[in-house]
Formats: structure tokens, sequence, C-alpha cells
């Protein structure tokens, strides 16, 4: 880790924290109410330490090769898993992350809930809603991005609460590409309240990434992803 890598990732935070706070005000919302989950797939642990140096508690993995490494080695942040996950992965994720943003079926909180009870601890679950119905081509490049449907939300949602060893957090969405993120985030908040008029205790919306981290503010949301506004243009992995 370099000063130069240092001062870069402090003022990208710095510039980034400004963000939040000017959507949380134009929004009517407390600054303390949206937190920062630094998105740090394909970069160095040297990075991630950086980060946690500088303040920042929650960090998050979409990769489980790269969460099982990395949060070991960090332990004075919250990690989150963000990316799609196999079942036989579940296991992993269940050591290595505390909150879970991508539940998407039933067979998966199965495999959570086995794991989580043989591990001793409580993994917080959110729901990935799928968004399709907001994108320009349809459904088909909405479903691309993951996610159940909203009308099926409930039925995931009640299998969540009566798992073992998980606890439903909320919901956790991606704006299709190309669509227009007020709408798309719009519709995330109504399945958010929906849901939490069932379950008042998931109360969670993570929702926005590096570019459209504003309008999901906008929307409720409480977590937001940020990846390259706080950590820089990503090397591919192969």
């Amino acid at each position: 880790m370099t000063a130069t890598r240092e001062q870069e990732l402090g003022d990208n935070l710095e510039a980034v924290r400004e963000r939040i706070e000017a959507a949380c005000v134009a929004a009517g919302r407390p600054a303390d109410a949206v937190t920062l989950v630094g998105i740090t797939k394909t970069f160095p642990i040297s990075d991630v330490r950086a980060l946690v140096a500088l303040g920042v508690r929650d960090l998050g993995e979409n990769r489980e090769q790269e969460l099982k490494v990395k949060a070991p080695n960090c332990l004075d942040a919250t990690w989150h898993f963000v990316g799609q996950l196999q079942s036989n992965k579940a296991r992993s994720v269940v050591r290595n992350a505390s909150v879970l943003h991508s539940v998407d079926r039933s067979s998966l909180v199965k495999a959570l809930s086995r794991a989580a009870v043989e591990e001793g601890r409580v993994l917080r679950c959110l729901l990935q809603v799928s968004l399709a119905e907001y994108g320009p081509a349809g459904a088909a490049t909405g479903m691309s991005r993951g996610g159940v449907p909203p009308a099926d939300v409930p039925e995931l949602a009640a299998a969540v609460a009566a798992a073992d060893g998980l606890e439903l957090g909320g919901v956790m969405a991606v704006a299709p590409l190309g669509s227009d993120a007020d709408e798309a985030f719009g519709g995330l908040e109504t399945v958010a309240s929906r849901l939490r008029s069932e379950h008042p205790g998931a109360d969670w919306i993570s929702a926005g990434m590096s570019g459209d981290l504003e309008a999901a503010i906008r929307y409720g949301a409480t977590h937001v992803r940020l990846g390259r506004a706080l950590l820089g243009t990503r090397t591919p992995l192969g």
C-alpha cells in the first residue's frame, strides 16, 4: 500500500460521503440514514484494510472465493455477500458473512438455514427483487441481473422468516441496464413497504451503486453498494 493509494482511497471516500450526504439532504432524510457498503471485488486485501482504517465498517464481495480469503483477514468489518450464490457455497458464505443480499429461491433458503444452524450463526438475509419490468427490453434484460419477481416476494419472505438461523432483513435490487433508475427504485420502494407491513423488522433496502446512488436514496435505500466510486476501475478476474 503506497501513500499515493492511501490518499486516493481517502479522497474517493470523502467524495462518496459527500454524495451520500447531499442525496440524503435532498430527500429530506438524515445523513446517517444510509450505510455505505464498500464492494471490494478484485481489489487486494491492502485496499480492504485501508478502507477499514479510514472508517468504512461495512464491506461486500460478490464472489465466494474472494470472501473466504478477505473476511478472515479483516475481522474489524461487517461482511456482506452481494452476488448470486450457488447452494453448494452456502456454508462458506454463512461462515464468512453477516449479511446476504441475494436470496432469490427457496432451495437456497434451505441450504443457508442448514448451514447456519450447523455453524451456530445467524445470517441476515435480504431478498433480491427483480426489477425486470423497468428494463428497456422487457423481462429478459431485467432478469439478467437476478432476483425474484415482486409477486413472489411474500412467499419467499415467509420461508426466510420461518427458517432457523436466518433473519429476514429486507430487500435488495439492481436497476436494470438502461432503465430509469427513479422508476425502478420507486417500484422497489413499493415492494419494500408491502414487505414491512407483514414483517416490520425487515426494514433494509439495499439499492444504488456508483452510478445511481442518488436515485436509490430518494426512494428509501438504507444501504448503497459502491465499488468503482470508492476504489476505482476494476481489473477483471480470470
